[in-house]
């Protein structure tokens, strides 16, 4: 992988660019006509109940912030410190707990039950409802757009055990809302539930929930292959001069 030399105003572009598709995405999602045949939206919790939903709003967030971000850099002069140092340290913590986690447990686990029985994740007759250009991006181009943005900018990884509990925390969260909203109305999320036994299922929520923690460590490690190939490249300006050196910072502190 390249290391990108980059600096704020070219990762401002990039980062509108995204947002804005993000924007776009959400909207003719929230648009699409809702049917009896796929009546979901209109059911106990909304689109709120899909964790692709959840995800696709947290990455339309997060991109958000990353345009925020940029701009406080290249507006304010002492952007080591202050207001656009706080960014940085939100948009790190965002991405790293959940913006990648979450977003590359989307792509993986619904490709994989797609490939194994779709009508278990995506049944056949949404094809009439979502164009498959949405699902792609609200399935697919999800991933690729990530990895753009691990490759533009380093991140800063917090503790392992202060990751992976925060991110545990959030599916914690969403698996309790899932079980609230087939208390209340007797709905299953996803398809996959309704055809498991109470132990199948146990078991099925407790694989999907233990294999956010890998996903996290390779989101950790790639992060880390990353950087070293900047570190390589001899570039020293722009987003990731910035970014380095806080990060040295925070390990020089560690040592004391």
């Amino acid at each position: 992988m390249a290391a990108s030399g980059l600096g704020w105003r070219s990762c401002l572009c990039a980062h509108l660019a995204i947002f804005s598709w993000y924007v776009f995405t959400l909207r003719t999602n929230c648009s699409l006509e809702i049917s009896e045949r796929h009546p979901g939206a209109r059911t106990y919790g909304g689109r709120w109940k899909y964790l692709t939903f959840i995800n696709l709003v947290m990455q339309t967030v997060f991109f958000g912030l990353c345009v925020v971000t940029d701009l406080s850099h290249m507006v304010v002069s002492n952007a080591r410190t202050g207001l656009p140092s706080r960014l940085l340290k939100i948009r790190d913590y965002f991405f790293t707990v959940l913006a990648f986690p979450v977003g590359t447990f989307v792509f993986a686990s619904f490709w994989s039950l797609y490939a194994y029985n779709r009508e278990l994740v995506y049944p056949k007759f949404l094809d009439d409802i979502i164009p498959i250009w949405l699902n792609h991006a609200l399935h697919t181009i999800i991933l690729p757009l990530l990895l753009v943005q691990m490759y533009l900018q380093p991140h800063k990884y917090p503790s392992r055990a202060k990751g992976i509990l925060s991110l545990a925390l959030f599916v914690a969260l969403y698996l309790a809302w899932v079980l609230w909203v087939h208390h209340v109305s007797g709905i299953w999320v996803y398809p996959i539930m309704s055809h498991l036994s109470p132990v199948g299922l146990a078991v099925f929520l407790a694989a999907a929930s233990l294999s956010m923690a890998p996903v996290y460590l390779l989101g950790e490690k790639m992060n880390q292959l990353v950087g070293r190939t900047v570190g390589g490249s001899g570039s020293g300006k722009g987003v990731r001069m910035v970014d380095q050196e806080r990060q040295g910072k925070g390990k020089g502190k560690k040592k004391k």
